[in-house]
């Protein structure tokens, strides 16, 4: 009876200093938490809000995340993903067996997306290169990004678009469509953090 009540208040004691070590390490880091409020707070502005949290969450430890900081991070994950699905498209592009129509529009999905990647990089160096400008010139410049990432929106949606109809029902079309729609929607969530960000600080 004796050792069953020592255990027992082994595993008591166990749980308490648990938790009390979860307590405090969420306590420690309270810049940490308020990171990821904004993050919540912010992708609540976009279209895919689950999917914006989780992409940006490896952001939760940069120190005062700010407006234009969240954009830049959001851009570079969908620049990111862009790459990625411009790569396995070209593998695709080289299976054998493709019917021609498949053949072109991989070709065409091919083109949409090294657009995209151009622009999306673009958009990334010109929010990157921005700094402390202010007025008509930082009207200028997020014009440009907000232009970009636009076109490269577009882009994404143009090469899903290649493989409506009856004639794509194949393991080619749901490939390419699952990977392109991804990124379709971190793009538009980008759009939407970069278009936030220059509402509170661009001239009227």
């Amino acid at each position: 009876m004796a050792k069953a009540v020592t255990i027992f208040s082994l595993l008591l004691l166990l749980l308490l200093l648990h938790s009390h070590t979860a307590k405090s390490s969420t306590d420690t880091n309270p810049k940490s938490a308020a990171a990821a409020d904004f993050i919540k707070a912010e992708c609540r502005a976009t279209r895919y809000p689950a999917l914006c949290v989780q992409c940006l969450s490896n952001y939760t430890t940069t120190p005062q995340l700010t407006h234009r900081q969240l954009a830049q991070a959001a851009l570079s994950v969908s620049l990111s993903r862009a790459r990625s699905s411009a790569s396995f498209i070209s593998r695709l592009a080289k299976m054998k067996g493709m019917k021609p129509a498949e053949h072109r529009a991989v070709r065409d999905c091919i083109d949409n997306m090294g657009d995209t990647v151009d622009q999306l990089s673009r958009s990334m160096k010109e929010l990157g290169s921005m700094g402390r400008v202010a007025g008509q010139d930082f009207n200028w410049h997020v014009s440009n990004v907000m232009t970009w990432t636009s076109a490269a929106l577009t882009n994404e949606n143009t090469c899903v678009d290649g493989f409506a109809g009856p004639a794509f029902d194949g393991s080619v079309k749901a490939a390419i469509r699952r990977r392109v729609l991804n990124c379709a929607q971190v793009t538009s969530n980008a759009l939407a953090l970069v278009n936030r960000f220059a509402t509170r600080h661009k001239l009227p």
